[in-house]
């Protein structure tokens, strides 16, 4: 038992993404930061699509699959420090609800930013290598693997 938690998980980073309203909070942030965009005068409704899906997708992949451990203290023994946040969400079960809305929202994002830009060759290269950078490392077969042994530590 530990004394002082308010929860009963026992890593808490498992259940963060189920809990009650993050779905419309991340849309809603999402919708600011592209709203925050298309105000920056210099910036084209091109060039405001693409950066809304590059930034969404740097950051998903730096706070889903770079970063490892949890901000909280745990009894897991250590286990959860070796694993990122995408690998500890739901437990490490492939497919729920909330891996599936993460897997799909980078999607959407890109397909708006496709259509607005006209599929621009620049913008579409752009938005479809930002793309592959966090739908690749959401794959079942990627679970725990660390390619070149790179964040293996």
């Amino acid at each position: 038992m530990n004394v002082g938690v308010a929860h009963s998980e026992v890593n808490p980073n498992t259940r963060v993404m189920n809990s009650r309203g993050m779905w419309l909070t991340y849309a809603l942030g999402v919708g600011m930061l592209h709203v925050v965009l298309l105000s920056i005068p210099f910036f084209s409704v091109p060039v405001a699509w693409t950066l809304t899906n590059v930034i969404h997708n740097l950051g998903m992949y730096v706070f889903l699959h770079a970063v490892k451990g949890t901000p909280f203290e745990t009894p897991d023994q250590g286990k959860a420090r070796l694993l990122t946040h995408w690998e500890q969400l739901d437990y490490g079960v492939q497919f729920t609800s909330s891996r599936k809305f993460f897997t799909i929202s980078p999607i959407i994002l890109y397909f708006l930013a496709s259509f607005y830009t006209k599929y621009d060759p620049t913008h579409f290269i752009l938005n479809t290598t930002s793309l592959l950078t966090v739908l690749i490392p959401k794959l079942p077969q990627l679970h725990g693997v660390r390619i070149f042994g790179i964040n293996k530590y």
